[in-house]
Parts: C-alpha cells; structure tokens; sequence
C-alpha cells in the first residue's frame, strides 16, 4: 500500500476486472455472467431443443422414465406429468395363443392325414368303407378255402410227392362263381363229373377233335370237374379241372400240342384265330403253375374269347371267358389267377 491510502482510510474502488470473454456454448444453452455485486434477477431458462429422436428406439430399462419425442411436447415442464407408455392390447395374447392353437392343429392333422393315408394305401379296396365296388373291373368272390388233405396225404408240390398228384378232391378244387353270378348248372355232369363228351364239345374241326379225345385217353384221364356261370355284364365263365395219373403225363401234354405259347393248340367253338395274351401280368403268376393265356384276335365276331391253360401237378385246367362286344381282361386275369391258387 501506499502512504496516500494508509492515511486517508480505507477508499472503496472498483477492482479492474479483466476483460470477460464469454466461452462459445452451444446455442442451445444460455450464457449466464456471475454478477459481484448487483444482484440479478433470476433468469429463466430458454427452451431446450430435443435432439432428434434415432431411427433404433433404445432399449427400455425397467423403472426409468420415458422418453417423449420433440414433436409430442413443446416444453418438458414439471407441471407436465410423464407420459405412460400405452399397455399393449389386451387382445395380443388372444392372437398368439389362436396362432398357437391353429399351429398345432396343422401339425396334429398332417401327422393324422399321413398315417391315414399311409394305413388306407396298406390295406385291400374293399376293407375300406365305402370302396367295396371295384372300379377296375374285379369281381367279388367269396372266401376260398382249400379242401382238407386225406390224413397223411401230402400235397402237390411237396417234396415227397413225386406224381404230384393232388390228394384232395378234385369237385373242391374248382373255383366257385363270384357272388351274383348265374351258375351254369349243366356243367356239373353228374355228381360233379363232367363226360369227356361235353368237354370235347367245346372245341370245332371234327379231326382236331378226334385226335384231342384220342390224346386224352392215351394219357390216361381219370376224370373232369367243371363249373360255369354267367355274370350281369354278361361274361359268360367256363372252367374245366382234367386229371391224370402224374404230373409228367400233364407237363408232356401242356409243352406239347394243347397250349403253345402263341396259340391254342386245339381252336374253340364258336372263336376265330388266338394270340399270345402280351397283357397278362406276368408278377401274377403262381409259383410251380406255369401257364399260356389267350386272347382272341381281332377282327373277331359278335363276342371275344380269352382262354387260359394251366399246368398244376397232375391237373390240367382250362379257363374260357366270353363276352359280347369284347371280354375284359381283368376279370378274366383274376379268375386265372384264383384257380391256380386254389391248385397250388
């Protein structure tokens, strides 16, 4: 101090102040100067300006307060009580668990669908209710059951069986009508023999015929068990069973002149030329029963004939089907097929 101001007391000037240079804010925020001496009135804030709101909405923290967009509010004030999110709609869980349960129903019913189909595919058309009519043409025969062997009495095809001879009766082994059928009672013969005769009477051409009966009895034919029958489309059915003593005896005359493969060895009544039946499936054929199937050739008359020979140990069967206008091969197939069943 100096002695001017040590002897006229104390004297109250202003203090220099330096130069305040204001710091360069952000806009946003107003500048406030520190006042020494006078006081100021309180200042109030300017308004804020929100920064813009991100496109990703931040993550929620439970417990904290929401954020309100800029263009929601104009100023956040304290009067203002905080906005609450909306719930979510009550029905939001009521379309979930519909979602959920129509989920589950599909896969409940694709996995129902497949066993189903899967079962329907495995089983016969006519153990499903409401298929038993064939669409393809087949006809409905009862059960076939085979007739008992005489006790000890093996059978055809067994091993020890060296004729081959079928033990049982022979009037059994004919494969009966199908279920609707008109059966031809003539072809019974008596006591269910049919006479050579009327077997011989299917066939045409006086000398074939003679050298066919002649054949026969050379070989030893023992007898003939025949039935026949008529169904409403009107495929009129002739099967005829014709036995001798060996199974050698009938194999001679099956590869010899009674059924080549490309024709019939003896011509039926009534029919024109045969060729070989190229459409009989061959996957159906019986073990041990070899066979030569027929097919009347066109141009032919008023009604096709098929035929069929089999070879089953000492048998020797014929099918004959007939129909007007053509004889239909799937009847026709499934009749070969169930006789040589019965015979095997």
């Amino acid at each position: 101090m100096t002695e001017q101001q040590q002897a006229g007391g104390p004297e109250q000037t202003e203090t220099p102040q330096p130069d305040v240079v204001p710091e360069q804010v952000e806009e946003s925020r107003p500048v406030v100067l520190e006042q020494t001496e006078t006081p100021q009135p309180p200042v109030t804030p300017e308004r804020t300006e929100v920064p813009p709101v991100p496109d990703a909405a931040p993550a929620v923290v439970p417990g904290a307060v929401p954020v309100v967009a800029a263009d929601a509010l104009s100023l956040v004030s304290p009067d203002v009580p905080p906005l609450v999110p909306p719930a979510p709609p009550k029905n939001d869980r009521r379309v979930l668990r519909a979602v959920l349960r129509w989920t589950a129903a599909v896969v409940v019913f694709a996995a129902v669908g497949a066993g189903t189909a899967y079962g329907i595919t495995g089983m016969e058309r006519t153990d499903v209710p409401g298929l038993q009519t064939e669409s393809d043409g087949r006809w409905d025969y009862p059960t076939l059951t085979k007739p008992p062997l005489p006790s000890g009495s093996p059978g055809p095809f067994a091993e020890e069986n060296k004729a081959g001879s079928h033990y049982a009766d022979l009037r059994a082994l004919v494969l009966p009508a199908p279920k609707g059928a008109s059966e031809d009672k003539a072809l019974r013969g008596s006591d269910g023999w049919l006479p050579t005769k009327d077997f011989l009477a299917q066939f045409t051409g006086k000398e074939r015929v003679d050298a066919l009966r002649q054949n026969l009895k050379d070989n030893g034919l023992r007898h003939i068990a025949a039935r026949g029958w008529t169904t409403a489309d009107g495929t009129r059915t002739r099967v005829y069973l014709l036995q001798f003593d060996t199974a050698a005896v009938v194999d001679e005359l099956f590869s010899g002149d009674v059924a080549p493969y490309s024709s019939p060895g003896y011509s039926l009544r009534g029919a024109g030329d045969f060729a070989a039946d190229q459409d009989f499936p061959s996957a159906a054929r019986v073990e041990k029963i070899p066979y030569s199937v027929y097919a009347e050739s066109k141009p032919y008359g008023s009604e096709q004939v098929r035929q069929a020979y089999l070879s089953a140990g000492d048998v020797l069967a014929m099918v004959v089907q007939s129909r007007k206008g053509a004889a239909k091969a799937v009847p026709f197939q499934q009749t070969v097929i169930l006789q040589s069943q019965l015979l095997s």
